[in-house]
């Protein structure tokens, strides 16, 4: 059995979705600390202004000017309301792929994200991630670590994995000789040119009930 070990992601890119696609098992990292610029609360989509990021704010401790995501684990983080960020992302999405083919198609899958409020980031990108797969027909094996999953294997953790919680990753990316981004039509390919391992909606709202085909 082949088990990958990712990161916890909004709207994750399509590099993300191809290891829940392809290993029988997925454990899913809720206890690292948080850091910033990481698919764990930000995606990234092309507009016809170029790649834009859309980040979800996370909570200040009420004492202190750090981030929380400086001795917070993922799973404590709760989500801000700052900035009417749902209002400022599904505005985004809809002039960046509203000529999209199966953008009408998905839009009432995909718009109630932004009009309900979730408390903790790890239970709103859980529920993301259960609509994708639904809207691109996997049904990936999941689970949540119930402790800190150490780079390499020890005692307490005897299955083999591949760690792709640092390979995946928005600013640092790592090689990954088993991802190879597969073409497909872009709203802004003709501005552009092709614009690989965006966020899985940009390929959903592209490629529509064909998306598995590229993973």
């Amino acid at each position: 059995m082949t088990t990958a070990l990712l990161q916890t992601t909004y709207f994750g890119p399509v590099q993300w979705y191809q290891k829940l696609y392809r290993y029988d098992h997925c454990l899913i990292e809720q206890y690292d600390s948080y850091q910033k610029q990481t698919y764990r609360n930000r995606c990234i989509i092309a507009t016809a202004n170029g790649l834009q990021a859309l980040t979800v704010p996370v909570e200040h401790h009420a004492n202190s000017q750090m981030l929380i995501a400086n001795s917070s684990q993922v799973k404590d983080l709760r989500i801000s309301d700052h900035n009417q960020w749902r209002k400022v992302h599904w505005n985004a999405l809809q002039s960046a792929y509203s000529e999209s083919p199966f953008f009408e198609y998905y839009v009432d899958d995909i718009r109630p994200f932004f009009e309900h409020k979730y408390d903790f980031l790890i239970d709103f990108n859980e529920a993301i991630r259960q609509k994708i797969c639904e809207l691109i027909d996997i049904h990936p094996h999941i689970e949540y670590t119930t402790e800190y999953v150490k780079p390499t294997a020890n005692s307490q953790q005897p299955i083999a994995f591949s760690d792709f919680r640092e390979v995946i990753h928005a600013k640092h990316p790592q090689p990954d000789a088993d991802f190879e981004a597969k073409p497909y039509w872009q709203v802004f390919q003709h501005r552009y040119g092709f614009q690989p391992n965006l966020s899985i909606l940009d390929l959903l709202f592209c490629m529509g009930p064909e998306s598995v085909f590229y993973l």
